[in-house]
């Protein structure tokens, strides 16, 4: 028997996958990040687990870890399952998942609501590549550091936030990203007071000030591409056309990364042969 992660509900019960009920009644082991949500939850979903139910959280992680690997060793079904969410992205889970990996044990999961995705649906800002940042550090030098790294960073961004922590992480944000840097702040996604702010990192830091409740995700639009100017983006194509890259290709390629019209990137290594 496998290790089964369980995505559950960022808010309305309603929103469960109905294989999280079948999972919750055939489990011969549960394990909750907080076993008295997990009854509230079961209760929505109308399913009484059979199973032995443990807590599973930050705080005994990793001294349970081994538990639960030996239970899926002897046959056992054990189902994980977190506050919100797929457990293991920014909550318990990865401890257990890469012991299962390198004990050569089955696992898998069910899929279901997540707040990175609906964040990012619901943002207004570009979504065909982007990268998940998790909680920023709580120290103020760590998080300007950790938001230096990422000032160049071209793909939308999405961060989770403690909501006593969101108006000095996004006065962090516009320092490091620029005040004008458009970002979305979602808040309570699926319940009954949904928010989502849209606006400039500075703007939406200034609206933060007076306090937000409730849980919250932040999306950050990338680095828009910086000018480069044609001489030296000329020099990039012509490096890649030496190395036996073709022409067009060496064109697409640079003006991806600089912004500069791949037409004119290609007329000009033309004119320059």
């Amino acid at each position: 028997m496998p290790l089964v992660l369980a995505a559950t509900p960022i808010g309305d019960p309603r929103d469960a996958a109905p294989r999280l009920a079948d999972e919750l009644a055939a489990a011969d082991v549960v394990a909750a990040e907080d076993t008295r949500r997990l009854r509230r939850l079961a209760v929505d979903l109308r399913v009484e687990p059979r199973g032995r139910v443990l807590s599973y959280h930050e705080h005994n992680e990793a001294s349970r870890t081994e538990e639960l690997v030996a239970a899926v060793a002897a046959g056992e079904r054990v189902l994980l399952v977190t506050d919100a969410g797929m457990p293991s992205v920014s909550d318990p889970g990865y401890r257990v998942v890469r012991a299962c990996v390198e004990a050569d044990l089955p696992l898998t999961c069910v899929p279901g609501p997540s707040a990175v995705l609906m964040a990012l649906a619901v943002s207004g800002l570009p979504v065909d590549r982007f990268c998940f940042e998790g909680f920023l550090p709580r120290k103020p030098g760590e998080r300007a550091r950790a938001l230096a790294a990422l000032a160049d960073e071209p793909r939308t961004m999405v961060f989770f936030e403690a909501p006593h922590r969101v108006a000095v992480s996004l006065d962090a944000m516009a320092q490091a990203l620029g005040p004008d840097r458009p970002a979305a702040l979602c808040r309570e996604l699926t319940k009954t007071y949904e928010e989502v702010r849209r606006g400039g990192l500075a703007e939406l830091a200034d609206g933060a000030r007076e306090g937000v409740k409730g849980e919250i995700t932040l999306v950050v639009a990338g680095a828009p591409p910086r000018e480069v100017p044609l001489q030296q983006a000329l020099e990039q194509v012509q490096a890649l056309v030496a190395d036996g890259v073709r022409l067009k290709d060496a064109t697409r390629q640079v003006s991806a990364s600089t912004g500069l019209s791949a037409k004119a990137l290609y007329d000009a290594a033309v004119a320059a042969r």
